[in-house]
């Protein structure tokens, strides 16, 4: 039998982590969307949907109420997070359209009683927010890092180890007739740091290049 040799065991190995890198990306783009993109002015991020993956013995000091307004505040801090991020766009000329404020948005919805986004189809919560195109999805993570989270875990501070890790599934729906335009699926594992603008910066740094808003 061949053995291996140490150089030919390291290309393998690299080979191997590209594999395992790409199957951790999907990234669905509309064949039309380039078109459709240039007729859009505006378009709203929405509060994202959150789960917090706390390990056992963390889910024991917390109640379900408080669950909830982590994985709330966890939401809430990808939007905004986000928003940042098409603000940088903005600001460097790497974006061809306007965002709007998560304030506006979130008050909106808030006005209109809207606390379940899952009950309105994507142009029902385009129309109510008049913007051209939505962007929303779930977010998952085994280390809360909003600052709301931080305050929430309380008790938890100091339990998390240096290794977490992080899935954001997030899509762009027109408003004209709801349709798909563009859904990136990223799953990262390691040391993403307690900043969700820094998490949302590593997540996007790739997928951006393929958002037909931003050049």
């Amino acid at each position: 039998m061949q053995k291996i040799t140490k150089k030919s065991f390291i290309f393998i190995f690299f080979i191997f982590m590209g594999i395992t890198s790409n199957a951790q990306t999907h990234l669905y783009e509309n064949p039309n969307f380039d078109q459709i993109a240039k007729e859009h002015k505006r378009i709203a991020i929405l509060p994202f949907t959150a789960k917090v993956s706390l390990r056992p013995k963390q889910m024991k000091e917390i109640s379900v109420e408080q669950l909830a307004e982590m994985e709330k505040s966890e939401g809430s801090a990808v939007q905004a997070a986000m928003y940042s991020w098409f603000l940088k766009r903005k600001s460097r000329g790497k974006l061809f359209i306007d965002v709007q404020d998560p304030k506006r948005t979130n008050a909106i919805l808030a006005k209109n009683k809207i606390y379940d986004l899952t009950a309105l189809t994507p142009e029902e919560l385009a129309e109510l927010l008049e913007v051209d195109a939505v962007i929303g999805g779930n977010f998952e993570t085994d280390k809360p890092m909003s600052d709301g989270a931080s305050i929430a875990l309380g008790v938890l501070v100091g339990f998390w180890g240096a290794t977490n890790s992080a899935t954001i599934n997030m899509s762009v729906n027109n408003a004209m007739d709801g349709e798909l335009l563009w859904n990136y699926n990223k799953r990262v594992v390691g040391s993403l740091g307690s900043s969700t603008d820094g998490l949302i910066n590593t997540l996007m740094r790739k997928a951006s290049r393929r958002l037909a808003y931003t050049k």
